[in-house]
């Protein structure tokens, strides 16, 4: 179920694509998820990588739950770890890493700002982002000094956000120095899976900006560890998506945001041995059953092999990237082919090279250099 059609649903010959373009309507969404219910053969589960589309969710549960389950925790606690500004209270409570952080209004003045430049810059409230529209306006900000915030904010603010920006001191490094983990919590508040990896390459276009274009998963001692401690002081239910980044200076991984589902590059885990979906059928139609696994690792990557090649330049990295034994696209599955997907998908993973020449020349220059 979708907004609009995507090539790679679109032509699937496995999935079933319901195109609503009402879907931001909690009502219509209401509406549509309890017809397709109704119309199903068994009991169903609603899932969604969309933050906005989670609250929603959580906030209409009881008009669902009758025909549907709602994985998703209460309003209250989505809220807590949504916001941003509260994000980094959070992290401070519990002793967890995270950048040094400000916040500002969008329409206001960056005034006397106790951070150092560079600094990333990034909305509070993301439903409200969704709906903001201007030129430049980018998933996350990197902004180099008080002119180009002060941009921003205006920007922002001019074109009807008037919400926080949550403003944090720029952690150095190149895409390899961010990681990922997420976690499953049970109903008890109980981590049942902990997994997560090395980020190799970021996507770098303004909507995608940050998503990751490739993942070696392996164990993250620090970071699970401290992921760990932050869902269980939360009394967490479910999963949680976290973005990390480490201080090549240190080796401290900062941690950034907790995304409360799983991400849209979740089949990292799926690869390795993880297979989200039976974490919810067994917590919510087996009565808390859930599966046990050793994860493997592996390369997750939707971009071509040759442009890793060039934009990976680590010794360290270019040699765990050879050893690894199994190397996985989220959209290649030979259960779903038809011609035209295959075409799509194939043109969509080498559209990544025009994509990266516009949006992140840089790493390739230095590359060659």
């Amino acid at each position: 179920m979708t907004i609009r059609p995507t090539r790679n649903v679109q032509f699937s010959t496995i999935l079933t694509n319901v195109v609503e373009p009402g879907l931001d309507d909690p009502d219509v969404m209401v509406a549509t998820i309890r017809r397709l219910a109704e119309s199903g053969p068994g009991p169903a589960i609603v899932v969604t990588c969309v933050d906005w589309h989670v609250r929603a969710l959580s906030e209409h549960r009881a008009r669902l739950e009758d025909l549907v389950v709602v994985p998703y925790t209460s309003v209250d606690l989505l809220d807590r770890v949504m916001d941003k500004q509260r994000f980094s209270e959070l992290c401070a409570e519990v002793g967890v890493p995270h950048p040094r952080t400000a916040t500002r209004l969008g329409g206001e003045q960056v005034g006397d700002l106790d951070l150092q430049f560079p600094v990333i810059a990034k909305p509070g409230d993301n439903v409200a982002w969704h709906h903001t529209q201007f030129s430049g306006k980018r998933k996350v900000h990197l902004l180099t000094d008080r002119s180009q915030l002060q941009w921003l904010l205006s920007a922002a603010g001019d074109a009807g956000y008037g919400g926080v920006f949550i403003v944090q001191e720029y952690v150095p490094g190149d895409d390899s120095q961010m990681r990922i983990m997420t976690t499953y919590s049970d109903r008890a508040g109980e981590v049942q899976m902990a997994w997560g990896g090395q980020v190799l390459l970021e996507e770098h276009t303004p909507g995608t900006l940050g998503n990751p274009a490739a993942i070696l998963t392996r164990a993250l001692p620090q970071v699970e560890a401290d992921a760990r401690r932050l869902v269980e002081h939360l009394g967490w239910t479910g999963f949680a998506n976290f973005d990390i980044k480490v201080d090549p200076r240190t080796g401290v991984g900062y941690f950034f945001e907790l995304n409360p589902r799983t991400g849209r590059s979740n089949y990292y885990l799926t690869a390795s041995g993880i297979n989200p979906a039976a974490f919810w059928v067994g917590e919510h139609l087996e009565g808390g059953v859930y599966p046990v696994v050793e994860p493997m690792s592996v390369l997750y990557r939707i971009v071509p092999s040759f442009l890793l090649d060039q934009y990976v330049t680590s010794p360290a990295d270019r040699a765990a990237v050879k050893m690894v034994r199994k190397v996985v696209h989220p959209l290649k599955y030979d259960r779903d082919r038809s011609p035209k997907r295959d075409v799509w998908v194939r043109a969509a993973e080498l559209n990544q090279v025009r994509k990266f020449a516009q949006h992140y020349p840089q790493a390739a220059e230095a590359a060659s250099a």
